[in-house]
């Protein structure tokens, strides 16, 4: 029988995944297959190298591809680097942590697709590219990316803050959040499944060790003394898997079952009866995780993406075209 890390059950999950019904029709699979064939070898082979050099990579990666598409859909919004002429959500304080390294493997990979196929491959695309081939390097899901999009025209501070859950959020607010996008609170408990990578800094949970009943005390305790001095250093941050941060796995539920949630809100889906029964099952199951990630990424993938004369291919991703193209 295949392991949940086999290469036999990434091939599984995606050969069963459907494309899904309400993605725009431009967007397939082989939609640079005519204008830039070697597209996937080349995202493949800059990831690869980026990933071995610096393994936050993923983690960095996932977080921007998921800012990118909750905030005005997946259109590389977030990838517009700020100036002093236009506030873009880079700006806003909910972006500031972003990691700079998810920022860095697009732009190589956007330094090496126009080197093979000049203004052809939009920034969107590459972004959605890249996080899947990070997830599958890490050990996660392979499923099927849907490519097509094209490149936002605009990119503004103050889109951020309604679209992104925050760590003092109730769990109602959050489910209304998701269901905004599409997502039932299944698929929810499942993306936010990317939280078995990654780090979150000691000021986005500071506050809930001294008040959380639902966090491990002992836990509590050994966060504060790492954290002691966050205020000082806001650079200071822990693993989002206490066990395995490195690894796409399920133990980020086990972890939730044991008290051992990082964010209020992420403990507060095994304690929510709408959202625990998918913790525990995704707990004991990592082939049902699996599963339903790789679904719910693919749905996320395909948020409000822009086609047409919607937007245009970057020259690059950081800045707007001063043409439209």
């Amino acid at each position: 029988m295949a392991t949940s890390n086999s290469p036999f059950l990434s091939l599984i999950i995606f050969l069963s995944i459907p494309l899904l019904s309400h993605s725009e029709p431009q967007l397939s699979l082989d939609y640079y297959k005519a204008t830039c064939p070697d597209f996937a070898n080349i995202v493949t082979e800059t990831v690869t190298t980026k990933q071995i050099a610096t393994p936050t990579t993923a983690a960095a990666t996932l977080r921007i591809f998921f800012h990118d598409c909750m905030v005005d859909g997946c259109d590389a919004s977030v990838l517009i680097a700020p100036n002093k002429f236009n506030k873009v959500e880079r700006d806003n304080e909910l972006d500031h942590t972003l990691p700079g390294d998810g920022f860095d493997v697009v732009t190589r990979t956007k330094t090496a697709l126009e080197l093979a196929c000049p203004m052809t491959v939009s920034c969107a695309d590459i972004l959605a590219q890249v996080a899947r081939d990070l997830v599958v390097m890490v050990g996660g899901p392979n499923y099927p990316v849907l490519l097509g999009r094209k490149d936002s025209l605009a990119s503004q501070l103050n889109d951020v803050e309604p679209n992104i859950p925050q760590p003092n959020m109730t769990m109602d607010h959050i489910i209304n959040l998701f269901e905004s996008k599409g997502f039932t609170v299944h698929e929810m408990v499942a993306v936010v499944g990317a939280h078995t990578l990654g780090f979150a800094h000691c000021s986005e949970f500071a506050d809930r060790l001294y008040q959380d009943p639902d966090m491990n005390p002992k836990y509590a305790e050994a966060l504060k003394k790492f954290c002691s001095n966050y205020t000082k250093d806001p650079t200071m941050s822990a693993f989002l898997d206490l066990y395995t941060p490195g690894k796409f796995d399920n133990m980020y539920y086990q972890n939730l079952l044991k008290g051992l949630g990082l964010l209020s809100t992420d403990q507060m889906m095994a304690e929510d009866p709408r959202t625990r029964p998918f913790v525990e099952r995704y707990a004991a199951n990592q082939t049902a995780f699996f599963v339903d990630f790789a679904e719910g990424m693919q749905k996320m993938g395909t948020i409000d993406v822009k086609t047409g004369d919607e937007g245009n291919i970057r020259r690059r991703c950081d800045v707007f075209n001063t043409v439209r193209t």
